[in-house]
């Protein structure tokens, strides 16, 4: 009985779990993951990518270009990366998937291998937690909860924004701030406070997985960076608040 239980608890996990993760268009994997001191170093992200991709996934790493949806909107995309809970003896790598917010969407099962060349042995076991992200099938489905309403069309188009609003309710309104103002970061925990020059404070912004994407810590929004230019986006209300800012770190 106890066997029959365990395996409908993890039929009922994994099915949870494939539904959110299939409601993500894209991957971004960082260049450099926390257990190597260079981008890359035993080709693990390149790996990451593949195996991303091979199992369905549309996966890019963080430095290359991105589609046009996703570089307009991280929320599309998951941050892949691989979590190293090696011990003495045994490599072993944890595959992780986390929205734009930092909130974890999947983590798999523990990847194992005892090579003793590092390489090989990352390589073995970073494989080896891809079997449960393999057992996922993966396969976009746009969330129907992301639908929103493009104001000028009158039509519903699919983003994948915190915000959620209907066809049937108020249409979303947007505001847009073309000047662009100049922000000074001072570094703080987890990320930075961006000063304008009274001095006060204007955000705060928390780090993510993702290269020059940031949190706007107590807003429903995002910074994140465009070409050269810094657009701090976020909801007001009912309102959705797009703001230019040069930043000098």
């Amino acid at each position: 009985m106890k066997k029959v239980f365990l395996l409908l608890l993890i039929i009922s996990t994994t099915s949870f779990a494939q539904k959110k993760v299939n409601n993500f268009k894209y991957v971004i994997v960082p260049n450099k993951f926390d257990f190597v001191n260079s981008n890359d170093k035993y080709q693990t992200s390149s790996l990451t990518k593949f195996l991303f991709n091979k199992n369905g996934f549309t996966a890019f790493l963080s430095d290359e270009a991105l589609p046009e949806d996703v570089a307009g909107n991280r929320c599309l995309a998951l941050t892949g990366t691989v979590k190293d809970d090696s011990g003495m003896f045994t490599t072993k790598s944890i595959v992780e998937l986390r929205d734009c917010y930092n909130n974890i969407i999947y983590t798999s099962k523990v990847g194992k291998s005892k090579e003793k060349e590092y390489k090989k042995a990352y390589h073995e076991a970073i494989r080896n937690a891809f079997k449960s992200v393999q057992a996922l099938k993966y396969k976009y489905i746009p969330s129907k909860k992301n639908i929103v309403v493009n104001e000028k069309e009158d039509v519903a188009i699919v983003l994948e924004t915190p915000k959620v609003i209907n066809k049937t309710s108020a249409k979303i309104k947007e505001v847009k701030n073309d000047v662009f103002k100049t922000l000074y970061a001072q570094s703080i925990i987890n990320g930075f406070q961006l000063i304008n020059t009274k001095p006060e404070v204007v955000f705060q912004i928390l780090k993510t997985n993702v290269k020059d994407v940031f949190i706007i810590n107590d807003k429903n929004g995002l910074m994140y960076k465009n070409g050269n230019d810094w657009i701090a986006e976020y909801f007001k209300g009912d309102k959705r608040v797009l703001e230019n800012y040069q930043i000098k770190f």
